[in-house]
């Protein structure tokens, strides 16, 4: 039932995470872990049970949900590259002049501490990104959670580019209440209070559970109660990408936050840590939730939540993303809209398909410029079913994690380079991929270096045979090849990639 005043226009709180997987949230089966408030909103929110990414690294995703573009239309399509101001974000994308907006939080998306894409209030938490300024910008300026650190009688211990700055290994030793999720959801419920008369547009970003993989919950979860991923013992093979077996490597070696990946009891101990991240996330998304009841807003209010990208956390034996893993690649979704009767949706949805979607809950016109599709007409019922369709995901090359970028940008670790041939590194490293995901799970990912992969997610949905070399599959491959050169077509994607599989694959 529609419980708004007529007169009203529907306010939007988009909450998103950084770097956190599916397999975390109550609503996606994760019952052990203590996220009540994140519960509680799946409970009453559209479950979207298949949503990805369009590229599983940060600022080319960010690019995505923010703008309903593909990273390659957006020119994002690597960590650091600043969003165009001629690319427009969704307080651009309409008519929100009698609107308050916002942005708090994590922005990777360009110029960090300093409002921009029609957001008119702006609460920063970063200071890592000065190098990335555009040149007219001030590289003097802080963030605002540095100015607030400062006020509280903290004072900052790390230097960067000769700026003093509070580096985030530092920010996540701090005692809770002055951690960045606490700061952030004082400073949303300071903006919903301020706004409980005006419509209004509010985007919140944690930064956590990215790494460092550690803070102020790590007892919370008892690691002995953690069970390993399904596919922890599925280390890369040999007909894999190349990158994942120099990353599988890597992890090994020399560990992350501080702690070795040696035992399965150390990977219990990273993924507890992680989960620890992911409670105080929920701990402080029911906090900024409490305060739309609180002022009186929360019946004329759409709630979405997701993140960026996911995290591996120990499927194949890897950390973080920058693969085209499942565990990379899908992303929670939720969206609550008061008004409308909640469901789980079962076929697969790309992030890219937000944007428009809002919009048009919003009463607001969807430009045709957009590459995502508004699903409003689905989920208000107008529609049915909600239709299955093939979800296009990217990788760009470069900025893969972990130290691994091209030698000209980044130098290759040591550890590396003992182990692998440089040139043979750097050219996985920069491998660009198109993948396709069907409604009935196939899933084929075409690598420019022809590293191609074809999994069958509905018999195999951790990822651990590549069936790209097998004859029974050819036409399958022809025909999932077609579907992507037609993406690449319809989107204006110029990337030219190699049909062709390496031989031997998957024999």
């Amino acid at each position: 039932m529609d419980n708004r005043k007529e007169s009203r226009k529907p306010n939007l709180l988009f909450l998103y995470t950084d770097e956190q997987a599916v397999s975390t949230m109550p609503c996606y089966g994760n019952n052990l872990i203590e996220a009540p408030y994140l519960k509680a909103l799946g409970e009453k929110s559209f479950v979207f049970e298949r949503a990805y990414c369009s590229q599983s690294v940060c600022t080319p995703s960010r690019s995505t949900l923010l703008t309903g573009l593909y990273p390659h239309s957006t020119g994002c399509t690597e960590n650091n590259i600043p969003l165009s101001t001629e690319v427009k974000c969704l307080p651009e994308l309409a008519d929100f002049s009698g609107y308050r907006t916002g942005h708090f939080g994590k922005w990777h998306l360009g110029d960090e501490v300093f409002a921009q894409h029609g957001f008119r209030e702006w609460v920063s938490i970063d200071d890592a990104y000065r190098r990335y300024y555009r040149p007219e910008r001030d590289k003097s300026a802080y963030s605002s959670y540095h100015q607030w650190l400062c006020e509280k009688g903290f004072k900052p211990g790390d230097k960067l580019d000769r700026f003093d700055f509070f580096s985030r290994s530092y920010t996540a030793r701090l005692p809770e209440e002055y951690s960045k999720p606490a700061y952030l959801a004082g400073e949303a419920g300071r903006f919903i209070r301020e706004n409980r008369d005006n419509p209004f547009i509010l985007y919140v970003n944690f930064l956590e559970p990215h790494m460092p993989f550690y803070g102020p919950r790590d007892g919370q979860h008892n690691p002995e109660g953690i069970p390993l991923p399904p596919n922890f013992n599925a280390s890369p093979a040999a007909n894999q990408p190349f990158k994942t077996q120099v990353l599988r490597y890597l992890f090994e070696k020399r560990g992350t936050s501080g702690l070795p990946l040696k035992t399965e009891e150390d990977w219990k101990k990273l993924i507890s840590n992680y989960w620890g991240l992911v409670s105080l996330v929920d701990t402080y998304t029911g906090r900024i939730l409490g305060a739309l009841d609180e002022n009186g807003v929360a019946e004329n209010t759409i709630v979405v939540f997701t993140s960026d990208h996911g995290d591996m956390m120990g499927s194949h034996r890897l950390v973080a993303k920058c693969v085209q893993f499942e565990e990379a690649v899908r992303v929670p979704l939720l969206l609550h809209v008061p008004w409308l009767k909640p469901e789980r949706v079962s076929p697969p949805v790309s992030q890219v398909d937000i944007v428009p979607t809002l919009l048009e809950l919003m009463g607001k016109p969807v430009p045709g410029s957009l590459q995502g599709k508004s699903r409003a007409s689905y989920l208000e019922g107008k529609e049915k079913p909600f239709p299955g369709e093939d979800v296009f995901i990217e990788w760009n090359g470069a900025n893969c994690g972990m130290g691994l970028e091209l030698p000209h940008r980044i130098a290759l670790p040591e550890i590396v380079t003992e182990a692998f041939p440089e040139d043979r590194v750097a050219r996985a490293v920069s491998d660009p991929v198109r993948t396709v995901i069907t409604p009935d799970g196939w899933k084929f990912n075409w690598s420019a270096s022809g590293e191609n992969e074809l999994y069958n997610l509905a018999d195999d949905p951790g990822e651990t045979k590549n069936l790209i070399g097998k004859p029974e599959f050819k036409n399958l491959v022809k025909e999932l090849y077609e579907k992507i050169t037609a993406f690449q077509e319809r989107t204006e994607d110029a990337l030219s990639l190699n049909p062709s599989p390496r031989r031997g694959e998957g024999e």
